[in-house]
């Protein structure tokens, strides 16, 4: 899985994002004000501590745990060798528990960490010039070399730009498995590959439930692909002179063994019509 962007795309924050920061900075200063008190304590879910408020947790986390964190990759960093492997391995349950709890507790210095949540789901985030369309130019040319080297059976597009068109038709008439997953219902993308999903869909599930049936049209059309026939008249002709041949060499074995036996049929007598010595010595004699 790869995903291609320019860098006003991790930096961007979209309006929701924005909404539901400006609320946390309302609910935290009330907070500290005490006019609203939460229901349940906020809990760092790196040591266990408890805070009453939100300000707290974050200057908490802040202050203890993201500067231990940052020792730990100056050391792993300055380390070389084994001694990396060992620091790697010893840390890594650590960093990946702090990563965890970050996520959730601090806010992103630059865009709302999209980067950073697309690598953790798997994939290969790659970030290109900001010059037009680079990013499309790049996606395009990515899936093209993946099937001119067959190292894909499905395509799952997440895009609603019609110019990857072209892409999907061509991954369809390479005979690969199209998925395209796009806010636009009805798009264009969607009318050409083989199935496309909504988020909405997703969220909901219905991807999920129609994965069976979609998997099940798949093999009932490899299936017939298989069964169909298609005249080639270069291979039939290959074959018709194949046989040709076979057919000869057999007729010379069966006129090869006839002629065997035939001379084998004229020397074939009764034991009491087989020379006797006596015979044989006196032909000898009259030579």
């Amino acid at each position: 899985m790869v995903a291609y962007a320019n860098s006003h795309s991790f930096s961007y924050v979209p309006p929701v994002v924005r909404e539901q920061r400006k609320e946390r900075k309302l609910l935290d200063k009330l907070e500290n004000k005490g006019v609203i008190k939460p229901s349940e304590p906020y809990l760092c879910r790196v040591c266990g501590r408890k805070f009453y408020t939100n300000e707290k947790l974050v200057n908490h986390f802040r202050q203890i745990h993201e500067s231990e964190h940052k020792k730990r990759l100056s050391q792993i960093e300055s380390a070389r060798g084994k001694r990396r492997v060992n620091l790697v391995a010893k840390y890594a349950m650590k960093m990946e528990k702090y990563k965890n709890a970050a996520r959730d507790i601090l806010t992103p210095r630059v865009g709302c960490g999209l980067a950073d949540e697309l690598k953790r789901a798997g994939f290969w985030v790659q970030t290109v010039s900001d010059r037009p369309e680079a990013a499309d130019i790049a996606l395009r040319n990515h899936m093209i070399d993946m099937m001119d080297r067959r190292r894909a059976d499905c395509l799952v597009l997440v895009s609603d730009d019609s110019d990857f068109v072209g892409v999907i038709k061509e991954a369809r008439e390479r005979c690969l498995k199209t998925v395209v997953v796009g806010d636009i219902s009805d798009g264009a993308l969607k009318r050409t590959a083989d199935v496309g999903f909504s988020w909405k869909e997703i969220l909901m599930g219905k991807a999920k439930k129609e994965a069976v049936s979609v998997m099940g049209r798949w093999k009932d059309r490899e299936i017939l692909k298989r069964l169909e026939w298609t005249y080639d008249p270069e291979a039939e002709r290959k074959k018709y002179e194949f046989y040709d041949e076979i057919d000869e060499d057999i007729v010379r074995d069966i006129e090869g063994t006839e002629s065997g036996n035939d001379a084998q049929e004229d020397d074939v007598r009764g034991w009491w019509e087989l020379d006797s010595d006596s015979d044989i010595s006196s032909a000898e004699l009259s030579r």
